[in-house]
Formats: C-alpha cells, sequence, structure tokens
C-alpha cells in the first residue's frame, strides 16, 4: 500500500526537488532559485507531493493580490499518468482561492499537449501567446487563465 502525502514543500525537500526538475525539464531551476522561493519571496507557494517517503512531484505559484501565477509544476517520470500534477494543481488552486485570488496563470509550451489537456480539464482557457518565450529552443508559450 502507497503512502500518499500533499503538503507544503520545506527546505528539505529540495534535494528531491531537484530530482523532479532535472528529470522534467530541460532548463531546470538551480537550487539556489528553490532556496530563494521558499526562504525570501513571501509571494510564492509550493506543495509536494509525497509517495512512499520520497517527492513525486511539486507545484509553485506566486500569489500576488488578486492574481496567482503557476511557475511550475512536474511530477518524475515514473510516477506520471497516476492523477499527481492533477491534484498538486487543483491543490494549489484551492490555496490561491483561500489566500485571495481570483484567476489564475501559467505558461505552458505549445508543443506540451499533456500539460494542455490537464489544464484544460481543470478549467484553464487559452489566452494568448508569448513568442519565443522558451530560451533553450525558442519555442512559443501558450498563455492560459482560469478563473478562481
Amino acid at each position: 500500500m502507497e503512502r500518499i502525502q500533499y503538503r507544503f514543500m520545506r527546505i528539505e525537500d529540495i534535494d528531491e526537488v531537484m530530482e523532479v526538475e532535472h528529470s522534467s525539464f530541460t532548463l531546470p531551476w538551480t537550487k539556489e532559485s528553490f532556496y530563494y522561493e521558499l526562504e525570501q519571496n513571501h509571494f510564492a507557494h509550493y506543495l509536494v507531493v509525497v509517495v512512499n517517503d520520497k517527492v513525486a512531484g511539486y507545484c509553485g505559484s506566486w500569489i500576488i493580490l488578486d492574481e496567482a501565477h503557476v511557475t511550475n509544476i512536474a511530477v518524475l517520470p515514473q510516477y506520471r499518468g497516476r492523477g499527481f500534477g492533477e491534484a498538486l494543481l487543483s491543490k494549489m488552486m484551492e490555496l490561491a482561492r483561500e489566500l485571495g485570488a481570483k484567476t489564475m496563470t501559467l505558461e505552458v509550451r505549445v508543443s506540451n499537449m499533456p500539460a494542455q489537456s490537464l489544464y484544460k480539464k481543470l478549467g484553464f482557457q487559452k489566452g494568448g501567446i508569448r513568442k519565443g518565450y522558451y530560451t533553450d529552443n525558442q519555442e512559443d508559450a501558450l498563455i492560459m487563465w482560469v478563473n478562481l
């Protein structure tokens, strides 16, 4: 029986979050970025999903006044397709709503159809394009929004 827990990210989670980060993104954030987010950015909120005492995924958001912006969301490859990303984002949406956000936005690669499908499932709609947003290959980002 798997033990699954959703909770706020802690400093001691960063090494495991880095595993998730490097397995998920061509331009991963640095450890220092996560330390800054957790220790100094008072707009930042990060959740993790822990499966059998291992961080399997995380979701981050900046909540500024009445708007939340998803900074990143990722799940280890071996845990994908099991609903962890959806649950993380749903919980982040609930948290943002509780903290007064009325809308939530994010950017996603135009080629990342699985992520777009998840976001649409949770009510996000297309809001525009950021040309050349991703610096690794100049891919465009699709901006998506949802009313909370």
